[in-house]
């Protein structure tokens, strides 16, 4: 997977002694004013169309990150320059009007770091949405160092919920009501989604709420297969307040960690509370774009071997990473081997080889727990390490990389969304290489005791630690829940350094002339490319059409994404991602689907496509 990491020239932690200016003392800071203040003489300059007054309230080497409100894209510019470039072709079309100041606060990270963060409604010519700008001290005044606008909502076409939810009563009629949605006799859907992962529950539920029909076509027999179905010993390691569904929040008595198990029934019961219209123990086996009306034209097998096409405007595809997918790497003699070869995808217990001798083939997540699972259950297991691991543990590093936003009485989940995802993403790099190293400080003794025993440790992209690991490569770290102790005290052994040259009939040998037997043999792997899986639906025609997706463009942004899958493959697109980004995306990606179905989509503002 190829993407940009290098934060751009220019760009700077934004610290009192960067912006020129003596230390903060929050006593002195009237955030509300200085808002005002500044939101006033900004307003002037937008409603004037006023693009270098427009620069004036923003600081020297600024950042605007655009959420879809003003692009119909995902896009971040860094630099006076790519700003006016942006605002000169975007605002005369977007129409932007400043409606109302919402909010402001003092936040400080650190102690020579702080910003007044305030909030305020906009309006474009077709869409509502609300900004986040964070406000930064300079020798000539408050300016403007991050502005964010963010797609909120389409005019004349609400969600369907609190005032506007349904207001009458159902006697009797409610399970025939749910049958024949579900079913579609005799009708289309406006947009067939593929896969009913968290991804696909998201989008479905925010289409509903929309107002536009669905289907949602899922290959198990229950929705949360694709959690009940893995490795027992799956637990989520993102933080409750970070894994919230939209709409239907956890109880307040969920645990921290949630296991897989759980998490499965959670989601099968939200798409029942929701009413989402979902198909199970059914495929979809191809996909085609009519030429004479642009609908998809989509073939769903059922369970019971009947198929029908599908007549639709949308084709979403929320697949997952790899489309879930197992990349399974391929060594000579495989044939040779007499013990199981398997993926972590395939793997359900430990229980499954007490008194056998495993070797784990990986060293992130699934690769740390599975070996952690064997531990537990006595097995002799040996974890191999291709590269070098991120390893933090969740104790010390989540309140620091999470709290106060996605915390114990932090704000609510929307908001906590909208500030979290305000942030260009080359500029949290930097605040993580901070974050990192005090997280490492933590983490020392740990990591010490890692190194001590031969296990191969990094601190991230540029020192990057966990976030741009995951934004680059979806993976390459472990956030430590207990395995690693196990690894210090010999319970999980460790083999690196080395590669893998073949299979010998009991086992594996190395590039460095070693071998290691092993009866069971287990990738941890990760997921293959997302675009083999769509082309066996699309057909190869679309071979060359299909964009990378993760990974991060020049601007720093993520790659094809809650977004289409490319120039050509127009209304069919890919969701994906962990809860939380699945949760507050998944507005976006339901909201560009409503403004394309009712003629209120403008022209999108894209970047340069970066090609693997």
């Amino acid at each position: 997977m190829v993407s940009t990491t290098a934060v751009p020239e220019g760009a700077f932690l934004p610290t009192f002694d960067n912006l020129g200016v003596q230390t903060i003392d929050p006593k002195d800071v009237d955030a509300d004013k200085i808002a005002k203040d500044w939101l006033a003489s900004f307003s002037a300059a937008v409603s004037a169309k006023d693009v270098p007054a427009i620069l004036a309230t923003l600081h020297d080497k600024p950042w605007w990150k655009d959420l879809f409100a003003l692009t119909w894209d995902l896009r971040t510019f860094f630099g006076a320059d790519k700003i006016q470039t942006f605002l000169t072709d975007r605002l005369e079309e977007a129409k932007l009007t400043i409606t109302g100041f919402v909010d402001a606060q003092w936040q400080q990270p650190w102690s020579d770091v702080g910003w007044v963060c305030t909030q305020f409604d906009f309006e474009t010519d077709v869409a509502t949405g609300r900004a986040v700008v964070r406000l930064v001290p300079t020798p000539t005044g408050w300016r403007a160092l991050a502005v964010a606008t963010n797609l909120e909502g389409l005019k004349g076409f609400p969600e369907r919920i609190g005032e506007l939810r349904n207001p009458y009563p159902s006697h009797g009629k409610w399970l025939e009501q749910r049958r024949k949605e579900q079913e579609f006799e005799g009708t289309d859907p406006e947009v067939l989604i593929v896969g009913g992962g968290q991804s696909g529950l998201d989008v479905a539920a925010r289409l509903r709420m929309l107002g536009t029909s669905h289907l949602l076509i899922e290959k198990n027999p229950r929705i949360g297969d694709l959690w009940r179905n893995r490795y027992e010993a799956l637990c989520l390691h993102d933080p409750v307040w970070l894994t919230h569904m939209p709409y239907l929040p956890f109880p307040p008595n969920w645990p921290v960690y949630a296991p897989s198990q759980k998490v499965a029934d959670w989601l099968e019961s939200f798409s029942q509370a929701m009413e989402l219209n979902i198909w199970t123990s059914s495929t979809v086996t191809n996909a085609s774009k009519s030429a004479d009306n642009n609908k998809w034209n989509v073939t769903v097998k059922r369970g019971d071997g009947t198929e029908r096409i599908f007549h639709v405007d949308h084709v979403v595809f929320a697949l997952g990473l790899g489309a879930g997918k197992p990349n399974m790497p391929v060594y000579p003699g495989r044939e040779e081997f007499q013990g199981q070869v398997l993926h972590s995808t395939a793997h359900r217990s430990a229980r499954d080889h007490i008194g056998k001798k495993v070797f784990v083939v990986g060293a992130c997540v699934s690769a740390h727990d599975i070996a952690s699972d064997y531990a537990d259950h006595g097995v002799d297991v040996t974890m191999f390490q291709r590269s070098s691991t991120y390893v933090l543990t969740a104790k010390n590093a989540c309140p620091i990389l999470y709290k106060p936003t996605y915390w114990e009485n932090g704000p609510p989940t929307e908001i906590a969304d909208r500030l979290e995802n305000s942030f260009p993403i080359f500029l949290a790099k930097l605040f993580a290489q901070r974050k990192t190293q005090e997280i490492a400080q933590l983490d020392k003794e740990l990591l010490e005791g890692l190194e001590k025993v031969g296990y191969s440790l990094n601190d991230g992209d540029e020192g990057s630690g966990f976030l741009f690991l995951a934004l680059k490569r979806a993976g390459g770290y472990y956030l430590d829940v207990g395995a690693c102790q196990k690894i210090i005290d010999g319970k999980i052994k460790i083999k690196n350094k080395t590669e893998i040259e073949r299979y010998t009939p009991r086992g594996l040998k190395f590039k460095d002339g070693s071998e290691i037997e092993a009866d069971v043999i287990l990738f941890a792997t990760g997921f293959d490319d997302y675009r083999k899986p769509l082309l066996s639906i699309l057909g190869p025609t679309y071979e060359k059409k299909l964009t990378p997706i993760w990974g991060l463009n020049s601007d720093g942004d993520l790659r094809t994404a809650w977004r289409e899958l490319g120039p050509g493959v127009e209304n069919a697109w890919y969701m994906m991602g962990n809860f939380a980004s699945c949760r507050f995306y998944s507005k976006h990606l339901a909201l560009q689907i409503k403004a394309k179905q009712e003629g209120k989509f403008g022209t999108r503002y894209s970047a340069p496509i970066v090609w693997d």
